[in-house]
């Protein structure tokens, strides 16, 4: 079965600025998207090129439409906004603040007849849980219901591809999680495909099929969340996500015999899930191992080797940040995250170890 959109060879150049480059992604029917990515990586920019408000400098964007009907816009080939079956949402909605939610929804429904209008609207108004507020405006609902009047209004034309950008970022933090469970749903069950920029990586977890990391202009990874956290494939996936904490270790000869050691301990070679080999022997580059929580323990048996520089509160223990004693060495290290059950003071002076089978080393350049 053919994607309902597939994009190949992305690029996007603004006044002779490259913003997108070599961007390649394919959606199936129903499924949803989360592009995640440091501020000015592109996020924006690719959902704004795909609505066709932004045009691209290079590569394709296919649409197969719900319909049968092929939609194909290349630089040769550029198709209008209002062409392209795709309903976008902004961050701020754009309500029109003049109208009610009625002619908010029909807004993009001058094609159809009055009767076909308010039929439309009625059944957004119902699927959409706002019938009571058909005849209110923009300013007398709350930010959620304003959410699902710019939903509604995305929806009324049908499109086959939905674009959110940042959709819950002006909505309260108690009712946040609430209503992206809600409107997950009702893509769900409308068969709807979508794309949605996020900064809250948290967010994507609860909302998306599969999860898109952008960095500086390019799609890093993507993949199903759970798996793109399992396995990120370079550093400024696993650093943007915030899946661990970095150590620097060193490489003792050769890769395939040697340890990997830091100043809280050495792994095996087999306990690494990837290998980076430098084989230029680039110095400019070192090696960070990418540390979760659940890999750090105390070691009561060894002498102490980091110090308590900060303690948080969490609904789990306390979280504790540490730096290395050993300051003179070129693997010390600062903000080693460590939860425990256990209170310290800041300051203790605590000897810890890793533990587990599977870590993953990266490469960075200093």
């Amino acid at each position: 079965m053919k994607p309902l959109i597939n994009i190949e060879n992305l690029a996007v150049e603004l006044q002779t600025k490259v913003i997108l480059t070599q961007v390649d992604l394919s959606l199936a029917k129903g499924e949803i998207l989360g592009l995640v990515g440091p501020s000015g990586c592109g996020k924006t920019t690719l959902l704004n090129t795909l609505a066709g408000f932004v045009a691209q400098s290079a590569g394709t964007i296919e649409i197969n439409t719900s319909n049968n009907q092929q939609i194909k816009i290349s630089t040769a080939a550029m198709l209008p906004a209002e062409q392209r079956n795709i309903g976008m949402i902004f961050q701020d909605y754009a309500l029109f603040p003049h109208l009610s939610v009625n002619e908010n929804i029909c807004f993009g429904l001058k094609k159809l007849t009055k009767t076909e209008q308010a039929k439309r609207c009625k059944e957004l108004l119902t699927l959409l849980e706002l019938t009571e507020f058909g005849q209110g405006y923009p300013h007398q609902l709350s930010g959620g219901q304003q959410q699902r009047v710019a939903i509604a209004r995305a929806l009324a034309p049908q499109p086959s591809l939905l674009l959110l950008d940042e959709p819950f970022s002006n909505i309260d933090a108690r009712l946040r999680n609430e209503l992206m469970i809600e409107i997950r749903q009702l893509l769900k069950r409308l068969g709807m495909t979508a794309i949605f920029v996020t900064h809250n990586k948290d967010e994507v977890f609860t909302f998306a099929d599969k999860i898109a990391v952008m960095h500086q202009g390019k799609v890093l990874q993507i993949g199903p969340p759970a798996q793109v956290c399992q396995q990120p494939n370079s550093w400024q996936v696993a650093d943007f996500l915030q899946l661990g904490s970095w150590l620097p270790v060193a490489l003792l000869a050769d890769y395939n015999h040697a340890q990997v050691t830091s100043l809280i301990g050495q792994l095996v070679p087999s306990a690494i899930v990837n290998a980076p080999v430098d084989n230029k022997k680039d110095s400019t580059l070192s090696y960070q191992l990418l540390v979760k929580p659940n890999n750090i323990e105390l070691c009561e048996q060894q002498g102490s080797n980091v110090i308590v520089e900060h303690i948080g509160v969490t609904e789990q223990g306390y979280h504790y940040l540490l730096s290395s004693i050993d300051q003179d060495s070129a693997l010390v290290f600062s903000q080693l995250s460590f939860y425990s059950p256990e209170l310290f003071t800041l300051g203790d002076k605590l000897a810890i170890k890793l533990k587990g089978e599977n870590f993953n080393l990266y490469t960075r350049a200093t």
